[in-house]
């Protein structure tokens, strides 16, 4: 199969053994500002003027040509082109036999721009990640050193509130590593799926009992469950997690009623509208991308708060979003998403009908093959 320069992503130059320019495709064209027509037959280090970092002549450094017999080129790194434009460079010197003179030298061209938003976004992790530890770390430690210090000052129930702060603090710091490991999982695409069977009616339950038990009134919350639910396949703490934070966010950030549905969906890829042909409320409605009739879950969590307004919609489930309101890491939804996605569902954002938030994610059933 023929394969046209021109196609690929990255900048391509092709040196001759003389070191005239021999290919120079559209992506090395658009990083250099240099037409191709003019780079052709032109000298290398003519076409392609780099320098390091210090300022010295990359081509004068390395000599391709004349330079190391035992020399293969030079990984990626950073170089610069006239007018201080940065872009990542690697090289291959090809030879006719080990040791023998340079036949050709092919260069890849790379822009910087993906490389530097992925460094920001870690070390906006770091930072975000580092200044949430800060705060129950120096509670543990103040509590751990106060209480070691002057133990027999201080009353049982002043013992056991210090203890129970340290407890909650360690516990915040449990959930923050965790919230890391999870990242680093999803970004890299080793998020696990252990399925079992879950019960999402129960999982729902007890989660809302949870913030009854915790204080809120019984009023809060509206739980509607179909009664023909399909059987669901998933992992029970990953989908406790995408619970957790959903009613969570809704408790603290929404206001009035939560309502949390549950009805079965005819496709992971398209959970409808509840009520219509079709959609969250007719199993049998047409499927979408995963064929006609597939089952699936969908869970639909709303509040009749503020709502998310409309120029944040598409960054919802991006790192960091936090909103209006300010607390937290930001990375919970983020989370959530991948979660969801990992188990081949998806979730979504939109205004409630009364107004607020209404988050809705769908999970295809998932039975193993020997139940199909």
């Amino acid at each position: 199969m023929d394969v046209n320069p021109d196609d690929l992503p990255d900048g391509l130059v092709v040196a001759d053994a003389g070191g005239a320019v021999v290919c120079f495709n559209a992506a090395a064209a658009r990083l250099t500002g240099r037409e191709p027509g003019e780079a052709l037959g032109s000298p290398l280090p003519a076409v392609l003027p780099l320098e390091d970092l210090d300022g010295r002549r990359w081509w004068q450094l390395t000599d391709p040509y004349g330079g190391l017999a035992i020399s293969n080129g030079h990984p990626e790194r950073n170089l610069l082109l006239p007018g201080g434009h940065e872009v990542l460079v690697s090289a291959r010197y090809v030879r006719a036999r080990a040791r023998g003179p340079v036949r050709r030298v092919v260069v890849t061209l790379r822009g910087t721009e993906a490389r530097r938003r992925t460094e920001r976004s870690h070390a906006e992790l770091i930072a975000t990640v580092a200044h949430e530890l800060r705060s129950p770390l120096t509670s543990v430690k103040g509590f751990t050193a106060t209480l070691l210090a002057k133990w027999e000052r201080f009353t049982d129930d002043q013992k056991r509130l210090m203890l129970q702060t340290v407890d909650a603090d360690a516990g915040r710091v449990t959930r923050l590593i965790a919230e890391l490991l999870d990242i680093s999982r999803i970004d890299s695409g080793r998020l696990e799926v252990r399925r079992q069977r879950l019960d999402i009616a129960r999982a729902v339950r007890r989660h809302v009992g949870a913030h009854l038990a915790a204080g809120e009134p019984d009023s809060r919350f509206a739980v509607d469950i179909a009664a023909d639910l399909p059987d669901l396949w998933a992992d029970p703490d990953k989908i406790d997690q995408v619970l957790g934070n959903l009613l969570e966010n809704a408790v603290r950030h929404g206001e009035g009623t939560v309502t949390i549905e549950v009805r079965s969906a005819s496709s992971p890829r398209d959970p409808g509208t509840p009520g219509t042909p079709g959609g969250a409320g007719e199993p049998g409605g047409a499927g979408g991308p995963g064929g006609p009739g597939e089952k699936a879950t969908t869970v639909t969590v709303s509040d009749e708060g503020p709502g998310i307004p409309e120029e944040s919609m598409s960054r919802v489930f991006t790192r960091f979003w936090r909103g209006s309101r300010r607390g937290g890491t930001g990375l919970g939804l983020y989370i959530v998403k991948g979660i969801v996605e990992a188990h081949g569902g998806v979730i979504t954002v939109e205004r409630a009908p009364v107004g607020g938030a209404r988050f809705r994610f769908t999970l295809p059933v998932g039975a193993p093959a020997f139940l199909a």
